[in-house]
């Protein structure tokens, strides 16, 4: 019903099967910044669904700023609002069956109506996606019905949650999981859990709220399957304000690694488990979080910084002689560990090996690594490594679990480029190492659509329940949308994609 744009590095696009922008969007490739500039300027005037006058424009433009992003920017100008009415219309007995399903757990039958027009109005054409912009584009939009839904009423959104997650692992057929967390800008000291922190949405401190979130993702498709809002300690202890905006008793400040942990704990008990977990440095570099994954049974392939220390997998501990006084000696690396840089570098360019991971709307992506069997060093991972060893053994004799290093040396550059630690068994090929590695743009793709064709960070409310429903019908917009995606196309004279493509707003 829906196809993508295949292109990995893009936000999907919903478009018709067999129309001319397929193959012509299929071509384009990332805009010069005055191109860009230039499609955003169009796209503040174009009439979300005025196919023709998109289209018109399209061509006008074409002579002077190239096809490469003015198709991209006027003709799918839903790339970046959503889609337009004509598609959510002739998805509506989709939507109907999906919603009677996903929000099963929801009592009431009006509420569930409202979930489905919450969705619809997620999914619409639109640069805004706030309650009142959504009820003003929808033909059944009720502002004050659909504010009561969100804010204030009472459904549970876990069991939602639960319900998408289990429905889209098995479609999307995950190679790992990702974890990352995504920010949200915000003005004032009101909005729940909002402080004063690093915003990634911005590339500085910034005011903003912090979620975790946990995808299932694949080389084709990905989806959220769970959500936490960091909470920042100086709103721990904040009874007044936790009280303005809902929060419940019991739910305090976690670092962002735990709530990782904590989200893995409450999936595996739904049945879910990942077959690789795969995050970037913010979470690698944590000796706890990777501790974490280990004593759960998670394989991880993760990245980490350059100034990680780490000792070669051949280098041995040695244990002093004890004199009989004092306490005994505890075993030692002889060497200082290197940094990961370092150590890499040691090995010299021809040790690594090109890889192609997979293809890209530019050709094949490929670049040169290195894998290595490495011990983790530094304070923190001596002290989670002996407890264990000791449980295990009754005596640390002060070796550090190994794991695997991957290096990236990209042709033409001086030194490597990036690095990522696993934990996955000796014998795995480096081009599988290399794929699970690089798999992780899949959950950048996803806050690239959740943000600017669904409205993730458009919820203008201030409440946890609100918050966790806002975010819940989202990634259900999204779930939808992937489904939509994976499903075989049949293209019948029934199908939607013979009909007129003259937009409608009976949505």
């Amino acid at each position: 019903m829906f196809n993508v744009v295949a292109d990995p590095g893009a936000l999907p696009r919903y478009h018709k099967a067999g129309r001319l922008g397929g193959p012509l969007a299929r071509l384009l490739i990332a805009g010069t910044v005055p191109v860009v500039v230039l499609g955003t300027m169009i796209r503040v005037f174009a009439v979300p669904g005025a196919r023709v006058f998109r289209l018109f424009i399209a061509v006008l433009l074409s002579p002077l700023v190239g096809l490469r992003y003015v198709f991209l920017s006027v003709l799918f100008e839903g790339m970046l609002w959503g889609v337009d009415a004509f598609e959510v219309n002739r998805a509506r007995a989709k939507l109907a069956l999906f919603v009677a399903d996903v929000f099963a757990s929801v009592p009431r039958k009006d509420q569930r109506a409202k979930g489905d027009c919450y969705l619809r109005g997620l999914m619409l054409d639109g640069r805004r996606k706030s309650i009142q912009a959504m009820a003003e584009r929808l033909a059944d939009g009720n502002e004050q019905n659909l504010q009561q839904f969100v804010n204030q009423s009472t459904w549970d959104p876990v069991p939602v949650r639960r319900r998408i997650a289990e429905r889209m692992v098995p479609q999307i057929g995950p190679a790992a999981w990702a974890v990352d967390d995504v920010s949200f800008p915000k003005d004032g000291k009101m909005s729940v859990a909002v402080a004063p922190q690093y915003c990634g949405a911005l590339g500085k401190q910034a005011n903003c709220q912090v979620a975790v979130s946990v995808h299932a993702v694949s080389d084709t498709a990905s989806c959220p399957l769970q959500w936490r809002l960091f909470v920042p300690q100086e709103w721990a202890h904040d009874a007044a304000r936790r009280k303005k905006t809902g929060i419940p008793e019991g739910v305090g400040h976690r670092e962002k690694w735990r709530l990782a942990l904590d989200t893995f704990d409450e999936l595996a008990g739904w049945g879910l488990v990942p077959p690789v977990v795969v995050a970037d440095a913010g979470y690698g570099q944590n000796a706890d979080f990777r501790d974490g994954l280990s004593k759960r049974g998670i394989s991880y392939v993760v990245a980490v910084r350059s100034d990680m220390t780490l000792h070669p997998h051949s280098a041995e501990p040695l244990t002093p002689p004890w004199s009989g006084k004092g306490r005994k000696p505890q075993p030692r690396y002889r060497r200082k560990p290197s940094p990961v840089s370092a150590l890499a570098m040691s090995h010299g360019r021809p040790a690594f090996h090109e890889v192609t991971w997979r293809q890209g709307s530019r050709g094949p992506m490929r670049s040169r690594f290195l894998a290595l069997r490495v011990r983790p060093a530094g304070v923190r991972a001596r002290r989670l490594a002996q407890p264990a060893a000791t449980t295990e053994h009754r005596h640390w004799d002060g070796v550090l679990p190994e794991v695997t290093l991957l290096a990236e040396w990209p042709e033409g550059a001086e030194a490597p480029s990036d690095y990522w630690l696993s934990n996955l068994p000796a014998g795995t090929p480096l081009p599988e190492l290399v794929r699970l590695a690089k798999i992780r743009w899949r959950i950048e793709h996803d806050y690239r659509e959740l943000k600017h064709g669904l409205g993730l960070d458009h919820f203008e409310g201030r409440s946890w329940v609100g918050w966790h429903h806002h975010v819940t019908l989202v990634t259900a917009a999204h779930a939808f949308l992937t489904e939509q995606r994976l499903a075989p196309k049949a293209d019948t004279a029934d199908s939607p994609s013979t009909r007129s493509s003259m937009p409608s707003r009976t949505c």
